[in-house]
């Protein structure tokens, strides 16, 4: 049987070839020879025949391809008859090296053979020499093949920074088997070759630890002002590392175990945190960042415009994801600052304050929410100890407080609860539910309950970025007081409200019990014939696609009852979660409205049962009243409010009779004036809910409609060019420039950008830029990058280049160029001294 090694390796060289010379110079493959079985290939033995022979070959059958066998090494060069046509042919050799370059179909000239010599070790795997000979060309030089034996090595591309990645990607899981395998196929040398020709990386003793510690010292180095070894390459390669996918855990282990050998830390305090802003190859640099920046804001010695800027930088960097809340809260205590500076909180009547509250006043509740629940979810409560207690104590004493004093004073001076011309809740069925039932139309009312009026306008917002999704928001005034059963029946169809003496403080419309789902879904079917029903929102969302269909065929209105931040805030143990309860909640509403729109619901109205206030400190005993607000008249008493028959007046509650609040029956309510609370036992009292508050009593009612066509569409961005379009050093400075604010129908644009030369090779370091800024100033939607050219655009000294941003397609890995600019490359040899 022939050896199969040897057949390929023929028929590799027939392929090239139509004479093929073997000389068997140790006489030990004649068996091999004579076993051949090579189509269309006639085997010759030399033996004295060499003149009658090359005739034949050349004369009686020059296209015939023939394999010319001698047993013993080849006669000398003045006594070869054939040497002309070995010459012009091909020779078979049956060394191990001649093999597995002909395996290879590489030629057995001296460069290749010695190459072969040299990484013996590599070539005596099968495996390593299938996956090389993948991927070499023909024209590969010697180098260029050792640089995709490196790569086969490595499991990488054949470039020399993803044979890096995938090293220091070992380093940082503690092993080595892909680096000992270069050392033993003898690579190690050519690798370091490499490394110090493009990255400037020079070691007596190099070794991959080593180059990891100066790449990210000389990187960090250039930045600031250290001691400088590598090249602008090297910092180009550290960021494509760091932003690498697959490679960036790698990234972070090696730098923090870097920043401990170079002692960063020390470093850093003796800097200046601006100076910083476009370093993060340490997370220390977020650390040092973020610390010092909770001193400032703190301290109110920073504007909060700036603050917005340098959050916006730091979104740039690597360790963003991990300190988003700590960035988004700092960004949120520094506007909350600003906005409670700027807000006048003066009001003259019931109305005027829930209009004013509905249309700027709001705010500084959602942006306290927000910081509170960035806080929390950072998990550094001790680091933003002082700016928490600082928003704290200017969110209670400024704005709630002073708030809740203004406000009272204009309940106080009122002879009814209303606050027209905004709609009081007892009006909702009315004047928002009734008129789609007389155009014949189909709704669906969402009851989020404790999703107060701010949480409602966020909800507003986050629908309309929804495609194809429009929505309004009102504001209307809860009842008094503003607690679930009350809440909750006002907004069913009905002629009458009565609370009841009993132990949960009921309600009755129209002498019916309002207590649960089953209760109001008796009302609602009385009311509409039959074609109304209750349900709670999660048995909607376990419906299937035709079972939630043929819930809402049935029915011209459906009430669905959502629960997370009233039953999450009204628990002693939980209520500490009600903000996270409020983003859980925002998420549930958004799913529970596509899942209507799915079902062919084309409108939809969100309300809410009542408001709440929530303080994140504990309270200290003057937030509470004094014991003797109490009377032996009271039948059921609340946090914020007393319910009883007769009660006595006292200074520190406000007395409603029943028909002052749109109420029949005989029960007199008393609510704690401001943002006082009533000492209850077994309850929490920094989530609270009941009393006359703008944050207790303004509900959202949204009304929200599916559309038939698209209405959303992306931010434009702009490349803002200096006076120059020269490119004179290894750094280009640009600024980017967002042309609209975000809202609800222009969404975010996320582009990456580079420096690209005509053929398309990126010549910089690239970067993944988000465009969701939503100031109305065009100066803080501006988004400066610095570019670090490689080595590579010396070779486009004096052409011109294009700055690119390019946009990926949608859910595919294709990408498209959104814009580009011209430049022109023309730098000095001084530009090597950049850094």
């Amino acid at each position: 049987m022939s050896n199969p090694r040897i057949t390929q390796a023929l028929n590799n060289l027939f392929a090239k070839h139509r004479i093929v010379f073997w000389y068997d110079a140790n006489r030990e493959f004649r068996a091999d020879f004579e076993s051949l079985t090579l189509p269309d290939v006639t085997p010759i033995e030399l033996a004295n025949n060499e003149f009658g022979v090359k005739h034949r070959i050349l004369r009686i059958s020059p296209e015939e391809k023939f394999l010319l066998f001698h047993e013993g090494p080849p006669p000398a060069e003045l006594d070869n008859w054939l040497l002309d046509v070995m010459l012009a042919h091909a020779e078979f050799r049956t060394d191990q090296n001649a093999i597995w370059l002909s395996e290879m179909e590489l030629s057995p000239d001296p460069e290749f053979m010695a190459l072969v010599q040299e990484h013996n070790e590599f070539f005596q795997a099968a495996k390593r020499r299938e996956a090389l000979k993948k991927i070499l060309h023909k024209q590969d030089t010697a180098n260029q093949i050792r640089s995709k034996m490196l790569a086969v090595c490595a499991d990488s591309d054949a470039r020399l920074d993803a044979v890096l990645e995938q090293l220091l990607q070992e380093l940082a899981d503690g092993s080595d088997d892909k680096f000992r395998l270069i050392t033993r196929c003898k690579l190690d040398a050519f690798l370091w070759e490499q490394t110090s020709r493009h990255f400037a990386y020079h070691s007596e003793n190099p070794s991959l630890r080593d180059f990891a510690i100066e790449l990210f010292k000389s990187c960090y180095a250039m930045g600031t002002d250290g001691t400088i070894k590598l090249n602008g390459d090297a910092l180009v390669f550290l960021k494509r590392w760091k932003n690498s996918r697959p490679f960036g855990l790698a990234f972070e282990t090696l730098s923090n175990e870097c920043a401990q050998v170079l002692d960063i830390e020390q470093d850093l305090g003796t800097r200046d945190y601006r100076a910083l802003m476009e370093l993060d190859y340490f997370r220390l640099i977020d650390q040092k960042i973020i610390s010092d920046l909770v001193r400032e804001v703190a301290g109110q010695t920073v504007a909060a415009g700036d603050v917005s800027q340098w959050v916006r930088q730091r979104r740039q960097s690597h360790w963003y994801g991990e300190f988003q809340h700590l960035y988004e809260a700092l960004d949120i205590a520094a506007q909350f600052t600003q906005t409670l500076a700027d807000a006048r909180l003066e009001m003259s009547s019931i109305a005027d304050g829930v209009q004013r509250y509905s249309r700027t006043w709001y705010v500084l509740d959602r942006q306290y929410r927000k910081f509170i629940y960035n806080v929390r979810k950072s998990g550094q409560t001790s680091l933003m100890g002082p700016l928490a207690e600082r928003i704290e104590n200017l969110y209670t004493n400024n704005f709630l407080l002073t708030l809740g004093d203004r406000f009272q004073a204009c309940v106080d001076g009122a002879k009814h609860w209303e606050a027209l011309p905004v709609r009081r809740q007892d009006d909702f069925f009315k004047h928002w539910v009734q008129p789609f039932l007389d155009k014949d139309t189909r709704v669906c009312v969402i009851v989020s309950d404790a999703m107060r009026y701010e949480i409602g306008e966020e909800l507003l917002s986050l629908i309309r970025r929804e495609d194809r999704y429009g929505a309004e928001l009102q504001p209307a005034l809860a009842m008094l007081p503003s607690y679930t059963q009350l809440g909750m029946a006002a907004l069913l169809p009905h002629k009458t409200l009565e609370i009841i003496d009993n132990e949960q403080a009921g309600v009755l419309v129209d002498g019916i019990s309002t207590q649960g789902t089953v209760n109001r879904n008796k009302i609602l079917e009385q009311a509409l014939g039959g074609l109304g029903q209750a349900m709670k929102a999660e048995d909607f969302m376990a419906l299937n696609r035709d079972e939630s269909r043929d819930v809402l065929k049935a029915n011209r209105v459906l009430y669905l009852y959502h629960n997370r931040i009233d039953h999450t805030g009204d628990k002693l143990q939980s209520e500490g979660l009600a903000f996270d309860a409020a983003e859980d909640t925002l998420s549930d509403i958004i799913q529970l409205v596509k899942k209507l729109t799915a079902a062919n619901a084309s409108n939809i109205l969100v309300t809410a049962d009542h408001g709440f206030i929530y303080q994140n400190r504990e309270l200290a005993e003057s937030d509470f009243l004094a014991a003797n607000v109490a009377s032996d008249k009271v039948l059921f008493r609340n946090r914020r409010f007393l319910l009883g028959k007769g009660l006595d007046a006292h200074p520190s509650v406000h007395t409603f009779v029943p028909s002052q609040l749109g109420l029949q029956g005989e029960i007199t309510v008393q609510v704690p004036k401001s943002i006082n609370r009533l000492r209850l036992q077994g309850s929490g009292s920094r989530f609270v809910h009941g009393g006359a508050t703008l944050q207790e009593v303004v509900i959202p009612v949204l009304k929200i409609n599916k559309k038939r066509q698209s209405d959303t569409a992306l931010v434009e961005v702009d490349i803002l060019r200096g006076a120059s379009s020269v490119i004179t050093s290894g750094q280009l400075a640009v600024t980017f420039f967002q042309s609209t604010p975000v809202t609800d129908k222009t969404q975010p644009r996320v582009l990456q950008a580079g420096i690209y030369t005509d053929e398309g090779e990126l010549i910089s370091d690239s970067h993944e830029l988000r465009f969701d800024l939503e100031s109305d100033n065009p100066r803080e939607r501006e988004i400066p990058v610095r570019f670090v050219l490689t080595r590579q655009a010396d070779q486009a000294n004096g052409q011109e280049v294009n700055l690119r941003l390019n946009e990926q397609y949608a859910g595919t890995t294709h990408t498209t160029i959104y814009k580009s600019l011209r430049y022109t490359i023309r730098r000095a040899f001084t530009s090597d001294f950049d850094f």
